[in-house]
Order: C-alpha cells, then structure tokens, then sequence
C-alpha cells in the first residue's frame, strides 16, 4: 500500500470521536481502537491519521457504515444520520488510551 499525504487538519477532520462502548472495548484485548470517521473517509486515510496524531503503528484498518434508524420523537418520524467508524488495529507493544484527551 503506498503512504497516503494527509494534513494535520484533515488528520483531527478525519478521527472525530472514540467509540466507548462495550463491545469497542472488547476489542482492546486485541490491540484494536474503535473511532468515529467521516463517511468519505478512506482506510489509507484513516491509518495515516491515527499514525500521525497517536504516533502509533497500525497493522490493519476495518471500516463500517451503520445505517441511520428511523426513529419517532413527539409522534414525528426522524431519521438519524449514517455513521461511518474504523475498528484500527495496532501493531505489537503499541497501544492508545482513549480514556484521556488529545
């Protein structure tokens, strides 16, 4: 895979949240880090930010897109937004704790 250029901008554009639920921190037993991603987000891009913001080396990115539910507030109906999130997995003896701030 070639080394994708990413601005520092577009690195805090591109890593918005970490995901903090049961099942994401499941998956630290295994080296692997769940954040929320834009929907144009690509995995090249996603590994180079996560590298270039943490200092971390990442061995594989897997992405998902979660389908917004519809769902009804006052009798309305709504729809919530797509959400996109990239399970990063690191590298042996690297690690992120998502617990503190950036």
């Amino acid at each position: 895979m070639s080394k994708v250029n990413v601005s520092k901008e577009r690195m805090y554009d591109i890593i918005r949240a970490p995901v903090i639920t049961e099942k994401a921190t499941m998956g630290s037993e295994f080296r692997q880090v769940t954040f929320k991603v834009p929907l144009d987000a690509s995995k090249p891009e996603i590994k180079a930010s996560v590298e270039g913001i943490f200092g971390v080396k990442v061995s594989a990115v897997n992405t998902l897109v979660q389908k917004g539910k519809v769902k009804r507030f006052r009798g309305r109906i709504g729809q919530r937004s797509d959400v996109k999130k990239a399970v990063v997995t690191l590298a042996e003896g690297h690690s992120i704790d998502v617990t503190t701030g950036v």
